[in-house]
């Protein structure tokens, strides 16, 4: 019988979730280098070299990967064997002090983004908690843990269906992704769940992308099981929907593809598949009674040396004289350099907004949008001599329902976010003679050394997702909708699902 310590327990926790913030998994950035030198489209390429400098840059300053610093997702296997020195906390208790002691850390703040009464006020937490914890007991007498910090961004483009049991997984999942759209950051793996029952195929699916990066060995040494075949073929045609990088169109959407199944109901195929974005951020630890789990930490040389460097093209623009009419030659695809102030507004923020112009009240007092733009984000808190922490775009479709009323009644130039944005908001974007501007999801950190100054100028109740207003200096951003509505997420995966089709013939 082995006697775990509870404070062990509780130290681990906490010091892996610090751990993850900053330090990818080895396996997924050496995915990320082989795609990277593989990628033939310019902007998917620019792209994973901002993901990946931005990784090296937050393993050496200790600085979270994504602002996002996602929802703890925890599955704890304990052996029947265990015994604990205290009995006053349960494991979920457990894990969740150990995620509240991480989250309010001083040295390296992680953003708190869990909200309570989910169907009501959504009220934040403040302190992250509670986590998602799945207990199994096990054979044996050791306490088994992975771990996860997982992004909204992500976790909202989850996919669940209840297939014929003659039906094809890999041909759902190729017409699903493109309906996922780029807010999950791609390149990263899709979990999927097969059997059992709609909630077991859910935990299966999220368990699944707690497996190490080894499609290529996979590959190299061939399938050997139902499960291994499929993985390789939803692999091979998932890459070849050309959705690419942050979906502007590239080789590679997907480094890895992993499947966890169960037995099922005859009549039953419940299939889930769960993103994990290009922050991906879990590890694994095991604790005997011997002391808290010891974290090594990687090697920065282990990291690939990547540069991004901007084009003689580029556009640089002085955001404080900027107006609506300078923007109408930018181009769909081009790489700006932005400098100058932009306020930030996500959902809340929003919300907020439309309840006050609605009501007559006009904007918040101190909150000027004309001629600015409006920039999508929740940002961590900065520590130290930072203006502000890692602060990298949201999701910018949560905020297409808000646009119309944006673009009509604020005087905002454009707006700058993550991924794409839907049809009729691309229409808008066109109508309003505005621009869409794309930042790097996944390149948080590298964003935030853009930003010079920083200052909340309203609803400062809201924390992070309160209205700032940012001085920026060459923040890099692409036109992914541009004046005539023409748009970079619909345009590049189409031009490279086809370029790919043609390479295809030809090696036939």
């Amino acid at each position: 019988m082995s006697m775990i310590r509870q404070q062990d327990f509780i130290d681990s926790i906490e010091d892996a979730l610090q751990y993850i913030s900053f330090y990818h998994p080895l396996d997924f950035v050496q995915a990320l280098e082989k795609a990277y030198h593989k990628e033939e489209s310019k902007a998917a390429k620019d792209a994973i070299a901002q993901i990946l400098i931005n990784s090296r840059m937050s393993a050496e300053g200790k600085r979270p990967l994504c602002q996002d610093t996602g929802i703890v997702t925890c599955f704890v296997k304990v052996g029947m064997d265990v015994k604990w020195d205290k009995t006053d906390l349960t494991v979920q208790q457990m894990v969740d002090e150990g995620t509240r002691r991480a989250y309010l850390n001083p040295d390296n703040p992680l953003r708190a983004s869990i909200v309570a009464d989910p169907a009501g006020s959504r009220k934040n937490t403040k302190d992250n908690t509670p986590s998602v914890v799945h207990i199994d007991m096990v054979a044996g007498g050791k306490v088994e843990v992975m771990i996860a910090a997982k992004g909204g961004g992500s976790e909202n483009k989850t996919k669940m269906v209840m297939l014929n049991p003659s039906d094809d997984v890999a041909a759902w999942v190729e017409k699903t992704l493109p309906t996922m759209g780029a807010g999950w950051c791609p390149p990263g793996m899709l979990g999927i769940g097969i059997g059992g029952t709609a909630e077991k195929a859910a935990v299966l699916a999220k368990e699944s992308l707690m497996d190490p990066v080894d499609i290529h060995e996979l590959q190299e040494r061939g399938a050997e099981t139902a499960e291994e075949k499929l993985r390789l073929e939803i692999f091979e045609r998932a890459n070849k929907l050309g959705i690419g990088a942050q979906g502007l169109g590239g080789l590679t959407t997907v480094v890895d593809i992993k499947i966890k199944t169960a037995p099922t109901h005859a009549a039953s195929k419940p299939v889930v598949m769960i993103p994990n974005c290009a922050a991906t951020r879990h590890v694994h630890f095991t604790l005997d009674g011997s002391g808290p789990a010891d974290l090594k930490a990687p090697k920065l040389e282990d990291w690939p040396e990547v540069t991004w460097e901007v084009g003689e093209d580029t556009r640089r623009v002085n955001l404080d004289t900027l107006t609506k009419e300078d923007t109408h030659d930018w181009k769909m695809g081009e790489t700006v350099l932005l400098s100058g102030k932009i306020l930030t507004g996500r959902d809340a923020a929003h919300k907020r907004l439309q309840d006050m112009i609605n009501s007559g009240e006009g904007l918040p007092k101190g909150v000027d949008f004309n001629n600015k733009f409006i920039y999508y984000v929740g940002p961590v808190d900065a520590v130290g001599d930072e203006a502000v922490g890692p602060a990298g775009p949201t999701t910018a479709t949560r905020m297409d329902k808000f646009t119309d009323l944006m673009l009509e009644s604020t005087g905002i130039v454009g707006m700058i976010g993550k991924a794409e944005r839907g049809p009729a908001t691309v229409e808008s974007i066109k109508q309003n003679k505005s621009v869409y501007l794309m930042a790097v999801g996944g390149a948080a950190y590298l964003v935030a050394k853009a930003i010079k100054k920083s200052r909340v100028v309203a609803f400062e109740d809201l924390g992070m997702e309160a209205i700032y207003e940012f001085e920026v200096e060459d923040m890099p951003v692409t036109v992914a909708v541009d004046s005539t509505g023409a748009n970079a997420h619909e345009q590049g995966p189409a031009i490279w699902k086809a370029k790919i089709e043609e390479l295809d013939s030809k090696l036939k």
